[in-house]
């Protein structure tokens, strides 16, 4: 399971959508951090922001083979 981080209208998060989807993220859930005050403060500068289940967490930016080696 994968969180991938990010805003409304963000085009860096369109970018690593792209990215995991070449890369064949599998379970990926968006959080969009706009609406909710800690998520904000944790993640607003830092979006799009990749977690995995264990609670690693992958800045972009990232490419296919960053995301693949990064998975395991």
């Amino acid at each position: 399971m994968f969180t991938l981080f990010q805003r409304d209208d963000c085009q860096l998060c369109d970018q690593a959508l792209a990215v995991l989807a070449q890369a064949r993220v599998a379970g990926l859930d968006s959080v969009f951090i706009d609406d909710d005050a800690a998520l904000e403060a944790r993640y607003g500068q830092r979006v799009p922001v990749l977690r995995d289940a264990q609670g690693r967490e992958l800045d972009w930016p990232f490419d296919v083979a960053g995301v693949k080696a990064w998975c395991g």
